[in-house]
């Protein structure tokens, strides 16, 4: 080989070996985040989620990068939003909620899908079993159907004379249906008549406490939805203002206002949810890690809202608290 074409060689190669890394660099594995309701309102469990996936090895921006879709409420939406995860060759598909789960499965069926599910994901659909998912599907279930039980009991414990109880849920939202039969069931042994209002927007909302005018309950109980934690401000405001002590499912419920809350750790599970996607990133398969369920559980009394409704709350009550809010 001549000198001048050796030279010239050897300089392509070289000149080409920063292009190779920077290439290699680039090819870090890139997870979809897709949620059906708005950033603001999942910074707490984003946090939460992110720290799983680093505890795992992985931190967004330097190893791994991840594409949110928000469907902001529209849950029509979701199906695009998680078609479009696919067509960007996402290597997870984390889905945040119970509705996204069921987008997901239904665009793919190779993509491993890490959800947060509020309802039981054997019935609805999205695993085999909870020990064997089977499929590209696993993830952490909140049992939130199995939660109205316990919910009513504490309302029951706090208000003693409680004989009709609103409860109050989304009938578009996958769970509503086995969460209002527990509720049924153990009202009917607690002697207790249940009121079901439908709301599926924050108009419906208004519409169905203005309902409680003509049909007054001594409480309410919140159904599990994304859309109700989204609109909690609004909920504690008409709580307040028709004088309905209520529980809600999650603890910023609580914190915002509401008289109680009890339900799933949320932040603890979405930070599961997180290390389960950092397991698939490295390697292991969703049909083998089995559906993870709730552990930790909270229970917030809030007694503001307790003083300012009048209510006496029981020392056993307050003994059982995770947290009481002065």
């Amino acid at each position: 080989m001549r000198r001048r074409e050796f030279i010239r060689l050897v300089g392509g190669a070289a000149a080409a070996w920063p292009l190779a890394a920077r290439a290699q660099q680039r090819a870090i594995p890139v997870v979809g985040f897709l949620s059906g309701s708005w950033p603001a309102d999942r910074a707490l469990f984003l946090t939460a989620f992110r720290q799983g996936v680093r505890e795992t090895g992985y931190v967004e921006g330097q190893n791994v990068a991840i594409e949110y879709r928000w469907a902001q409420d529209q849950y029509d939406q979701l199906p695009d939003l998680a078609a479009d995860l696919v067509r960007r060759q996402v290597a997870v598909i984390a889905a945040r909620d119970t509705p996204s789960a069921i987008a997901a499965k239904a665009v793919t069926t190779t993509i491993p899908i890490v959800f947060v599910s509020g309802g039981d994901p054997v019935k609805l659909g999205l695993v085999a079993s909870l020990n064997r998912p089977g499929g590209n599907v696993t993830g952490v279930t909140l049992n939130s159907t199995e939660l109205g039980t316990k919910q009513l009991g504490l309302l029951n414990e706090l208000l003693p004379g409680a004989a009709r109880i609103a409860v109050l849920v989304d009938p578009n939202f996958p769970n509503t249906e086995p969460f209002v039969s527990s509720v049924r069931a153990a009202a009917l042994v607690n002697r207790k008549q249940i009121e079901v209002l439908d709301a599926s927007t924050g108009h419906d909302i208004d519409t169905a406490f203005a309902s409680l005018a003509q049909k007054p309950v001594d409480a309410l109980l919140v159904g599990p939805t994304p859309l109700f934690n989204n609109r909690r401000v609004q909920l504690v405001t008409l709580a307040a203002y028709h004088r309905v002590p209520a529980i809600h499912f999650q603890r910023e419920a609580a914190e915002a206002g509401f008289l109680m809350s009890y339900g799933t750790s949320h932040t603890d599970a979405y930070r599961q949810a997180g290390v389960y996607t950092g397991r698939i990133l490295k390697g292991e398969k969703s049909a083998e890690l089995p559906v993870m369920q709730p552990i930790k559980f909270e229970f917030v009394i809030n007694l503001n809202t307790a003083k300012a409704f009048g209510l006496d709350v029981p020392a056993t009550l307050l003994a059982l608290a995770d947290e009481v809010i002065e």
